[in-house]
């Protein structure tokens, strides 16, 4: 069974940083797809950043410039890097794989994975 696991998100204040993990079972698809969701209460779940096997990246509008998405490849291991936090960035956050499959652009939509980890709360203070 494919498997993430975000540790922990944590808590930090409005223009700080947080880099919260997801360790991932499966690395060892040639394609695949990895994305970091957040779902705020009231909220859709929706994407934040995505990238594929090849370091191609997306992201979307309210965090570009801001939030950093990243892979260790040897320790199975996708990082979210969030600096500039806001108070709006305050969610659930999830991650989410998708192994094979093909596209030209990253997806962000959360139809697209099929895999997710449990979530992990982020909140940011003002």
């Amino acid at each position: 069974q494919v498997q993430l696991v975000e540790p922990g998100g944590g808590s930090g204040q409005a223009g700080g940083s947080l880099r919260p993990p997801c360790a991932a079972s499966e690395y060892t698809y040639s394609t695949y797809y990895m994305g970091w969701f957040r779902q705020a209460p009231g909220k859709e779940r929706e994407g934040v950043a995505a990238i594929d096997s090849d370091g191609n990246t997306n992201y979307a509008d309210s965090v570009k410039g801001r939030f950093t998405i990243s892979q260790d490849n040897a320790k199975n291991t996708l990082y979210l890097q969030m600096n500039s936090l806001k108070p709006e960035d305050t969610a659930m956050y999830y991650c989410a794989a998708l192994y094979g499959g093909s596209y030209y652009v990253v997806p962000l939509s959360k139809y697209e994975y099929n895999y997710w980890g449990q979530g992990t709360q982020v909140t940011v203070s003002s």
